[in-house]
């Protein structure tokens, strides 16, 4: 299915269908043809060249409706459109054009003066449409029709809902046009839908956008919702990272509201810790935890103020934050974190009720991303007590719940060190086991198509060989979104980009065959797991990694990690290419490897990349006295991050020194690297044996 040639599988259709494919007579050309040129404006020749194509070509008439459906519109024959577009409605299985096609009646019928029609077509596909052109549909076609007020209620849902799109600029100038023509009739927008347009700005970080709106929006408010927009005034400052500015104001300011004076008094805290004002900043999240414990702004400043003193590793000012996080906040989903920060600190210094937090953490939070350490160390404590047992039952529970997950490969090798042994039972383990409601995970999944996958690959199919592989895209996710298989649609979607774009195909396999790594390696095909895992450019990385005396394999996870294999990848920090090496570091190592000519743009070339990226990660490495999960560290985070992280404990092994990295993201890269090393192993390894038999 993945190998075969478009045209073939194209050819192949057609004779099963019991239609012939021949150069006089081909409905995919005159799809392509149509689609050209409608492309290039030239409706006449497109209307020529789909008339009738939807009986010729029956397992896409939708696209070829469609597509005379815009052919009809741009000449303006919009009585046309309508009917065109027939088949897109009566399509099986569900076409993805019904949106798009919605859409283009809605505006035919309004070119004719139908808003009513309009409208009808409209609500019947509202479920499918997209957002905000669907309202800005709606509030167009109700204005047409005469309702002005229905036409605000939509331009106001544009307006305020989605404040960054171009539709938002449309739907604001309709909405000031109205309001001057329905005067004391105009529909006054309700204060939270203000308020939330103002917090999508800061979200996204238009500060200045969102602080003239407050100063605007201020003295038609009242209220708690006027005590919100003072509030963010300050909030706008703080986005801004004018820190000063934001602490002097959000300090002088009082509020009634509880709401407000909550959101105040975080966004304060917040401002003394940027500023680093620690004292204040615990003395503040003190004031907030005493007036207003249950608010979830209290939760956000007990997790900041922990998160800020775990960077210097003091203990004893962020257990009893995360503590706090977790006993006023037990149900909230960042409990779980806030407990096991507590567990852990407790683990790593040896203290006697380790392994009842670590039991707590699986009872408490069994679908935490921690449970699986807690797992692996509560095996670590059985071995240290010399009661194998117990300790390859617990590592036997992480290969079964998280087979390939970091903690997954370090419990493999722990049951390598242990060696079989006996095959006794640990009923103590057994017992707890089943007190621990792991979530239901599916272990399998189902690689021949079902009908629905089987239509859309053979649609796919059709359009790619037609040309349209946009179109091929287009139908492949929506089936990938809407339907029972997406993961044999994920492969499809990474075999269309072909080989020349793995990143493509990693993210088609993240987004639609998401909980893939809960699947072991010998339930999926290879096919799936090597577009998971591609290895692209094998012959220079081996080349590279030998002559570093580096695993080939980690430096693929490596890679897999940093760009996905995108050689065009360029980061915040300008890093670029497969290994992600900033220009500067370039620079100092071609001087290193007398590398002649070096310029920014041969960071772009897999070969120069990933000689470099090999060659940096072993100085790395080196410079760390061989620990690789700390050049992993060095690697994401600096060499002097990863210097003093080392010093924070007394580490007895790897997975120690991983678990302590203060940073989310650097210690969930090391853990994927890892993790990604021992999936290429297993991989490959596993299939290049097999096909060597």
């Amino acid at each position: 299915m993945f190998t075969r040639s478009l045209r073939v599988y194209a050819a192949a259709a057609f004779a099963v269908a019991g239609l012939a494919l021949t150069a006089a007579d081909d409905p995919l050309a005159d799809l392509k043809a149509g689609a050209s040129a409608l492309d290039a404006k030239r409706y006449p020749a497109a209307i020529s060249n789909l008339d009738g194509l939807g009986k010729r070509l029956p397992k896409l008439a939708d696209y070829a409706g469609w597509l005379m459906a815009s052919a009809r519109f741009e000449s303006r024959d919009y009585a046309a459109v309508p009917k065109a577009l027939d088949a897109v409605w009566k399509q099986s299985p569900a076409s993805p054009l019904v949106a798009r096609a919605a859409l283009l009646a809605a505006q035919a019928y309004g070119q004719q003066g139908d808003p009513k029609a309009a409208l009808e077509i409209l609500r019947a596909h509202y479920a499918a449409l997209s957002q905000p052109q669907g309202d800005l549909a709606m509030a167009t076609a109700f204005a047409a029709s005469g309702d002005s007020v229905s036409a605000v209620i939509y331009y106001q849902r544009v307006y305020y809902g989605f404040p960054l799109s171009a539709e938002a600029v449309q739907a604001g100038a309709e909405c000031d046009r109205l309001r001057t023509a329905l005067g004391d009739g105009y529909p006054p927008a309700v204060p939270p839908a203000m308020l939330g347009r103002v917090q999508k700005l800061l979200d996204a970080g238009q500060a200045t956008r969102a602080r003239k709106e407050l100063e605007a929006m201020i003295p038609q408010l009242g209220g708690a919702e006027r005590d919100l927009a003072r509030v963010r005034l300050g909030v706008a400052d703080f986005t801004a990272s004018q820190n000063a500015a934001a602490y002097k104001y959000l300090s002088a300011l009082e509020v009634a509201s509880p709401e407000a004076d909550a959101e105040r008094l975080f966004y304060l805290m917040e401002s003394a810790r940027r500023l680093d004002k620690l004292d204040e900043m615990d003395s503040i999240a003190a004031r907030l935890g005493s007036l207003y414990p249950a608010s979830p702004q209290r939760l956000q400043a007990l997790i900041s103020a922990g998160n800020r003193h775990l960077l210097d590793n003091d203990v004893e000012k962020y257990e009893p934050l995360y503590r706090a996080c977790y006993e006023a906040f037990p149900k909230d989903s960042q409990a779980a974190v806030c407990h096991w920060k507590v567990t852990w600190a407790h683990y790593l210094r040896r203290q006697s009720d380790a392994g009842d937090l670590l039991r707590e953490e699986l009872r408490m939070f069994p679908a935490s991303e921690a449970a699986s350490g807690a797992l692996y160390f509560l095996g670590r404590q059985a071995e240290d007590a010399r009661d194998a047992n117990a300790a390859r039952a617990f590592f036997r529970e992480i290969s079964e719940q998280y087979p390939n997950q970091y903690y997954a490969t370090v419990a493999r090798d722990r049951m390598d060190q242990l060696g079989s042994g006996p095959a006794a039972p640990a009923p103590g383990v057994t017992a707890f086991l089943k007190t621990v409601s792991f979530p239901q995970r599916a272990r399998t999944k189902v690689f021949d198509a079902n009908g629905s996958a089987k239509a859309r690959i053979e649609r796919s199919h059709l359009l790619a060989s037609a040309g349209l592989k946009d179109w091929a895209e287009v139908e492949l996710r929506f089936g990938a979104q809407n339907e029972d298989q997406p993961h044999l649609l994920a492969m499809e979607l990474a075999s269309l980009t072909g080989e020349g774009k793995p990143d493509q195909a990693i993210r088609y396999i993240k987004r639609y065959a998401s909980g893939y790594l809960f699947l072991p390696i010998d339930s999926a095909p290879v096919d799936f797991w090597r577009l998971a895992f591609p290895l692209p450019y094998r012959n220079d990385l081996e080349r590279y990694a030998h002559e570093n005396n580096v695993d080939p394999f980690l430096m693929a996870a490596l890679i897999r990690q940093e760009s996905e294999f995108d050689i065009h990848a360029v980061s915040v920090a300008n890093a670029r290419g497969l290994t992600q090496i900033e220009p500067s570091t370039g620079r100092e190592i071609s001087r290193r490897l007398k590398a002649t000519s070096f310029t920014t743009a041969k960071l772009f070339d897999p070969s120069v990349n990933l000689r470099f990226g090999t060659y940096y990660f072993k100085q790395m490495t080196d410079s760390l006295g061989g620990n690789v999960a700390a050049a992993l560290a060095a690697y994401n985070a600096g060499l002097s991050r990863a210097n003093a992280w080392l010093k924070w404990g007394n580490f007895r092994e790897p997975a120690e020194f991983v678990e302590t990295v203060p940073f989310t993201q650097t210690r969930g890269y090391i853990q994927a690297v890892l993790r990604n090393a021992d999936s290429y192993r297993r991989i490959y390894g596993t299939s290049e044996r097999a096909s060597a038999k």
